[in-house]
């Protein structure tokens, strides 16, 4: 075993070059303290799957506030403004680098016992699920930096690949991984529990493998539609993919601090909903809030077309986020039912899902807060208890230094405390993704196993069974706009109007106005011409669905397509890291808006100058934040 250990230390050192291998002993530790002959390549891929459940260093930084941000599926981080942290992007980028060559070494030590004929029945199959799940791993990493070597930990001087190469390469990957697993192989009761997914039910391993060519084929639809038809229907033709809760690649998580820790328990992590959400979910479905809540929320449910209090002073409006301007004073009428479960309103302390993060603090608890003048006078008091916001990201200027209301733990709805304590199961793959996934290849004139409508159908329906959510029949028929004209029924594609008329009150003098509110203009799809498409609706209930555990997916969608909406940032002062925005064309959605990509470590350079211009020739771009990858929109 001590020629397999120089070996993976050799090629991790000679491919990605930002890690040291004097520990690399340490992830060749079998957890029932196997050594020597006995060291198996189930070891190594364990070790490749739980790591890259993400530790808290990594997972605080990569997960919460790269991925969530550019999700958008919170709105605290500094990502969305296209701010780059070098410490943060390496240490995701050392851990995933690890992660990879524990699975590529689980690889090359079935391959090895094969050679010596020293394998068991079950050695090849878990090889091929090896395979399996390096192709995720070179998609995610592949996904936020862009080229990365193909032949990584595979050669003494792997090359970087560019983005097109790598997706076929993967595409092919699952392909042939799949058909080489034998699923008649009888597993032994240790082999089950090093595989904390699936526990080697090769049939389920199998269907995640035909799910991921459905979503990477999917990513490649705009820039490559040929090979994404081709591979897509290939890898749906025999319908062997995930479809049932039973078949989620999920991964249970523990207490405490390691690699099983909850990817989103860090205390000082706000997590509050982002205004995309929030947009998205407003009048979204037709399902009451009275019909949702206990009825001590009644008092507090306003009417339809109510916007809210109106606080120029203390709230931007220098967004195209149609809800900028405005507190909501209370809960909304009608609400995407899950709303309620993943965000939890503020002040309802009695509920079980109520998180009182920061711990050993009183901001959660603490829900009136002050809107001051430039003198730091009082100019008003809020107490926001059962009241629904969310906060646009960006630079607001002097009125967010004087506005003590916004983006706090007490005053805005925040992350349920089911994905705070580490007690849950971190999601990979779910049914509801495989549904959306068939819908859109529909809807695309793919040939596909069930009818799109069907597929969309079966999507919320997974989703809504996930979270327990009530009034499926009401939400599948609803023709109700949300906040950015989109609505739920398959059925219904009439567009919204340009705008709609909405009540509010002046939050300074109590003076009654009625507003006029634009559904955004979307330009980045269709030109902005069209809201309530059914590839919108797809999507819509695609980003609903993957919240909170697929913020990177949510973020590859918007990156491929512009759906859904997201807001731009806000600009009372304008963004360094944003160039292109600017106080003349804020009301406009663009690519150069959003951040499209990690900038590779600044160490890479150093440690692997060769390397680094291969990707960046590759990446055919500069290694900015804003260079967009191959299959994203330009």
């Amino acid at each position: 075993m001590k020629i397999i250990i120089k070996t993976a230390c050799t090629l991790l050192a000679t491919s990605l070059l930002l890690t040291s291998c004097k520990k690399f002993d340490e992830v060749n530790v079998n957890p029932v303290a196997a050594s020597g002959d006995q060291v198996q390549p189930e070891y190594f891929l364990n070790n490749s799957i739980i790591g890259a459940q993400q530790n808290p260093e990594v997972a605080e930084r990569a997960f919460v506030l790269i991925w969530k941000t550019a999700g958008h599926q919170q709105s605290n981080g500094v990502f969305f403004n296209g701010t780059h942290d070098d410490t943060h992007i390496t240490i995701y980028f050392n851990q995933i680098s690890g992660w990879l060559n524990n699975a590529n070494t689980a690889i090359k030590i079935a391959a090895d016992k094969k050679a010596s004929g020293t394998d068991a029945a079950y050695t090849n199959n878990v090889a091929q699920v090896a395979r399996i799940w390096r192709a995720y791993l070179m998609s995610e990493m592949a996904d936020n930096f862009g080229p990365i070597p193909v032949l990584a930990f595979q050669s003494s001087n792997p090359e970087y690949n560019n983005v097109k190469d790598i997706y076929y390469y993967l595409l092919e990957e699952l392909k042939d991984a799949t058909s080489k697993i034998d699923v008649s192989v009888v597993n032994t009761a240790a082999l089950k529990k090093m595989d904390p997914a699936y526990e080697y039910n090769y049939a389920k391993w199998i269907k995640y493998a035909n799910s991921m060519r459905m979503r990477l084929a999917m990513r490649l639809s705009e820039v490559d539609p040929d090979k994404a038809k081709a591979e897509f229907e290939d890898a749906a033709a025999g319908s062997n993919f995930i479809t049932e809760s039973t078949e989620t690649f999920e991964v249970q998580e523990r207490d405490g601090w390691d690699n099983l820790t909850g990817v989103m328990s860090r205390n000082g992590n706000a997590q509050y909903i982002s205004a995309t959400l929030n947009n998205i979910y407003l009048g979204l479905g037709g399902v009451k809030s009275a019909d949702q809540l206990d009825p001590k929320f009644a008092p507090f449910i306003k009417p339809a077309n109510w916007l809210g209090l109106k606080l120029d002073d203390h709230f931007t409006s220098m967004t195209n986020n149609p809800s900028a301007g405005y507190w909501f004073d209370g809960l909304p009428e009608t609400i995407d039912p899950r709303a309620y479960k993943t965000f939890i309103i503020p002040g309802d302390f009695e509920n079980p899902s109520f998180s009182f993060f920061p711990i050993g603090q009183d901001d959660a608890i603490t829900t009136v807060r002050k809107l001051n003048d430039k003198d730091n006078n009082v100019v008003k008091k809020i107490d926001a208890k059962f009241n629904w916001n969310a906060s646009n990201t960006g630079d607001w200027g002097a009125k967010g230094t004087k506005n003590e209301l916004r983006a706090y733990a007490g005053t805005m709805p925040r992350l349920s405390s089911k994905f705070r304590l580490s007690a849950n199961k971190r999601v990979f793959f779910a049914p509801w993704e495989t549904y959306f996934l068939l819908a859109e290849a529909a809807e695309r004139g793919w040939s596909t196993p069930i009818a799109g409508k069907a597929a969309y159908e079966a999507g919320i329906k997974s989703s809504f069974a996930y979270w327990g959510a009530a009034g499926l029949a009401t939400y599948l028929t609803s023709n109700d706009f949300n906040r950015v004209g989109t609505s739920v029924n398959w059925d219904h594609i009439t567009e919204p109007a340009a705008s709609h008329d909405m009540d509010f009150k002046n939050g300074y003098t109590d003076v009654a106005g009625v507003a006029k509110v634009l559904y955004p203009k979307n330009d980045l799809y269709k030109n902005g011409t069209v809201k309530n498409d059914r590839l919108t609706k797809i999507i819509t209930q695609k980003f609903i669905a993957q919240t909170p555990w697929l913020p990177l997916e949510a973020w590859n969608d918007q990156r491929r397509l512009g759906l859904p909406f997201f807001e731009n940032p806000a600009i009372e002062i304008e963004l360094p890291n944003l160039p292109a925005l600017n106080k003349s064309n804020y009301m406009e959605s663009k690519v150069q808006f959003f951040p499209q990509r990690l900038k590779y470590p600044s160490g890479l350079k150093d440690t692997n100058a060769k390397g680094y211009e291969q990707a960046l020739k590759a990446l055919n771009g500069a290694d900015e934040v804003l260079t967009p990858l191959w299959w994203a929109q330009k």
